[in-house]
């Protein structure tokens, strides 16, 4: 039997056009990155999932090669589907996959030609035992492809009926306004952009918010907290057990030098003046600017993810706090 879910969900969640779309998202989207792949504990991701479209998060964002081992975060969330969201709630859910980095041995298992491409989004489909998906990205441009090829391909997964719309991910600026361009036209405009966009990371203000704004692209970034940096983790240091203690991964120790972790200290103070916690007003800094429609978070845990859904009604700032901000960011 499916699972219970509160009929007064849709009342937790704001809701955001994208772009020039019909569509709207909720302003706090679930990634399935980290924490819901085949060494992680089905049921703890299990309960992640269900906590978040309790909370009125509708949108939960997957990869090909989302892991470890790759594919089976698509695996364990088709399980969760079959589990928990019977009956029509499928309609309710919207479901992304990309397509872009190794998931396969051979000249076809990644980046982007029409081969892999479509290859990869049928895969993901009989993983995750769905007919289609809402959004299908390119993951990350291809060098030696064609762009038209990439493109045409997204194209044709909507023209197949695979995916209801498309979108790109970690495209730049130059990049991404010829993809919005040549999807513009072959008749399927690009709905949305998924770049890497955080306090600490900030080359989409270099000109593609712009140009996604101009062409009525939404915009969704992932890694919002920096890996973990903007939150109360490293606040006294780097903990033996966090990811930058770590050989592997992401997150290095280098990248947490003490002038950063000054800063990250001072940010923290700013948030607690302002009743918040760092990893809340970093997700909030975010949803202040319009041309945000989501901001995609990971989580590993429900009270982490509580704690995200408290910066959605607290995402205001006074120009006092922004111009101190500025500068903290600057040192």
């Amino acid at each position: 039997m499916a699972y219970s879910f509160p009929k007064n969900r849709y009342d937790k969640m704001k809701y955001k056009r994208c772009g020039n779309s019909g569509l709207q998202l909720p302003a706090i989207s679930l990634g399935l990155w980290h924490n819901f792949g085949g060494v992680d504990t089905f049921e703890k991701g299990r309960e992640i999932v269900r906590f978040a479209f309790s909370q009125g998060i509708t949108h939960f964002d997957l990869a090909n090669n989302y892991g470890p081992p790759p594919g089976s975060a698509e695996e364990n969330f088709g399980r969760i589907l079959k589990k928990d969201f019977g009956g029509y709630l499928r309609d309710e859910l919207l479901i992304s996959s990309k397509a872009g980095y190794r998931m396969w041995r051979g000249p076809y298992g990644e980046w982007g030609s029409r081969k892999y491409l479509l290859s990869s989004l049928d895969q993901s489909l009989r993983r995750m035992e769905i007919d289609y998906v809402d959004i299908f990205y390119s993951h990350r441009p291809d060098p030696d492809t064609p762009l038209e090829e990439t493109m045409g391909a997204l194209a044709s997964a909507v023209q197949q009926g695979k995916a209801l719309y498309v979108g790109i991910s970690n495209y730049g600026a130059a990049e991404a306004a010829r993809a919005i361009q040549i999807l513009k036209d072959l008749g399927t405009p690009c709905l949305i952009h998924q770049p890497k966009y955080s306090m600490l990371e900030r080359w989409v203000e270099g000109g593609l918010l712009d140009i996604l704004e101009e062409n009525g692209v939404g915009c969704i970034p992932f890694s919002p907290l920096a890996q973990g940096m903007l939150t109360d983790r490293y606040l006294k240091g780097v903990p033996e057990e966090s990811r930058a203690a770590k050989s592997h991964g992401f997150l290095q120790k280098e990248e947490l030098t003490p002038a950063r972790l000054d800063t990250i200290k001072q940010l923290n103070v700013l948030a607690q003046s302002r009743n918040q916690s760092l990893s809340q007003m970093a997700i909030s800094w975010l949803m202040k600017d319009k041309r945000i429609t989501s901001v995609l978070v990971g989580v590993s845990s429900v009270e982490q993810l509580k704690t995200n859904l408290g910066a959605i009604h607290h995402a205001e700032f006074t120009q006092d706090e922004l111009t101190h901000i500025e500068k903290l960011l600057a040192k």
